[in-house]
Formats: structure tokens, C-alpha cells, sequence
């Protein structure tokens, strides 16, 4: 299925195609990836984080990323931050975890090893991609060296003991003086995690996984007032319930392919979609 919406500057490189989230389901992505507009050698693709985990072939989505190289610009999200902490063994596997094979296989260092090396934010060609979303506190230019704080704990040759602070839900609000673990946490929450706040002072809540109209008090993050920075637009996944949202400011593109219903595609040049669907996923 195709979309087509309107169109923001072109730019003199091949196409950019932003790709929602995978979750392990390779036989959809190879399908998607197989269609003329995306198989272009100059095609640049872009992955919204959750490449793994909760799909039928984990191993399989990760291989066939990895193995585009440098046509694939893919970030974390919070299942691929779950598996680096499990393989870690920071994190104990949960019961829906889909993603033993990967710890098996023989790759499995390798592969470990590019995924941690993956960013948590991708600016480029006047958009923003995030796994989760922006602070309405943060500037863009305070995001990506915020994203980069982060990047750079998990690129240590020592890296397992940052797994550490990126867990738990407190602090709910950014403040510039955090420091260690809470301001870590603040990071790769909002970055990887937040899909509500609180409209009266922008906490975050964990709590609310239904689609935009949530409880009383709570708004998407992308609608809270006092957005110091919307000049970009910000492409996004982790939303499965928010599904499929373009508007001028914040692109939703998680629609659910690991629930059976669609994995999407969005050229960055004019928002065309392309949808492959995902019954089989299921």
C-alpha cells in the first residue's frame, strides 16, 4: 500500500527510506526490502530501533541488517538495549523473549558487537530519528550529545557495567545537574521508552501504552507545550498503539509488524509510504 503527502526538500543523494519497527520479523523485512524503490544500490536505509526480540527470527533481521552496511543507518531501541543487557548479563531474558538465537549463533559476538556500536539518534537531511522520542526540554543539538553520552558508555571496551545505570523509571523530569545513573536513565528512557507525559510539568509515564488519547493529564510527548526545539521533523517507532502518524512535526512510523499487521517504510524527500504486510508475523 502507498501513501503519497507532501513533499519537504530534495536532496542530491540517493533516497532515504525510514523503516518501522522490525522485532525480528525478517521474512517481512526481506519482502519490503525486495520492493524496486528500496532495492536501489543508492538507496539509504534507516532503521526506527527494535530490530530484535518478540518476532519469529531475531537472528535472521539482525543478519540481514547488518549485512547492508553502509546502506543501513539503524539505532537502538529499548529491545535491542534488553538484548546487549541479557547477553550482558545484566538482565535476566524475560518469558516473551524471542531472541536466544542470536545468543547462540556463531556470529553472536559479532553481531553484539555492530549493535552496540549503533546510535541512539540520527540527524539528518532536516530530519531526526529516535527510537522513542524527544524532551520537550531538550534542544536538538542537546539530544544528540546527550544520545551521544550514551553511545559512547556502550563503544567502551568495557561496556557491560553501563548496562547497569540504564535501568528503572526515576528520574521522570530532566534536569541539566543530573549526573551517573539517574541522568543516564533520563536518556535512554526518553530516547527509547517515553511515548506519554504529564502535560503539567512534563514527567514522564511508562504506565500508558494505548494510542494518542490518553488518561486525563497525559499528552503525547510530541504535543506538550513548550517544545524548545520542533524545527525538524522527529521520525519515530516504539508507538505500536499510536500506529501510523505523519504530520509536519513528529512521524510515527511503528505499525505493529510483530502484531500482524504492517511493517512500514517512509521516503524522507515527500513521506511516500510503502507497507508490507506482516500476517505472517503473527
Amino acid at each position: 500500500m502507498t501513501q503519497p503527502a507532501s513533499r519537504p526538500p530534495s536532496d542530491a543523494r540517493g533516497d532515504v527510506w525510514v523503516i518501522g519497527d522490525v522485532q525480528g520479523c525478517a521474512g517481512a523485512l526481506r519482502a519490503l526490502l525486495a520492493h524496486p524503490e528500496l532495492s536501489r544500490p543508492d538507496t539509504e536505509l534507516w532503521f526506527a530501533g527494535d530490530l530484535v526480540n518478540r518476532g519469529p527470527d531475531s537472528l535472521g533481521a539482525l543478519r540481514l541488517i547488518r549485512a547492508l552496511g553502509a546502506r543501513a543507518r539503524a539505532i537502538l531501541g529499548n529491545h535491542d538495549l534488553h538484548l546487549l543487557a541479557v547477553a550482558a548479563g545484566v538482565r535476566p531474558p524475560g518469558k516473551s523473549d524471542t531472541f536466544q538465537d542470536i545468543l547462540d549463533a556463531s556470529d553472536a559476538a559479532e553481531l553484539l558487537d555492530w549493535l552496540r556500536h549503533r546510535p541512539l539518534m540520527v540527524r539528518d537531511r532536516g530530519h531526526v530519528m529516535v527510537h522513542a522520542g524527544i524532551l520537550p526540554a531538550w534542544t536538538l543539538d542537546q539530544a544528540q550529545a546527550l544520545a551521544g553520552e550514551i553511545e559512547a558508555a556502550l563503544r567502551q571496551p568495557d561496556w557491560h557495567p553501563a548496562l547497569h545505570d540504564l535501568y528503572g523509571e526515576e528520574p521522570l523530569n530532566w534536569d541539566d545537574a543530573l549526573r551517573g545513573p539517574d541522568r543516564m536513565r533520563v536518556i535512554v528512557n526518553a530516547l527509547t521508552r517515553m511515548r506519554v507525559c504529564h502535560a503539567e510539568d512534563g514527567r514522564m509515564d511508562f504506565h500508558h501504552k494505548g494510542g494518542a488519547h490518553a488518561a486525563r493529564g497525559l499528552v503525547p510527548w510530541f504535543d506538550l507545550p513548550g517544545r524548545r526545539d520542533p524545527s525538524e521533523p522527529v521520525v519515530f517507532g516504539h508507538w505500536s498503539a499510536l500506529g501510523l502518524h505523519i504530520r509536519p512535526d513528529a512521524i510515527c512510523l511503528d505499525t505493529g509488524c510483530v502484531w500482524g499487521r504492517a511493517l512500514t517504510a517512509l521516503r524522507l524527500r515527500d513521506h511516500r509510504i510503502i507497507q508490507q504486510d506482516c500476517t505472517a508475523c503473527r
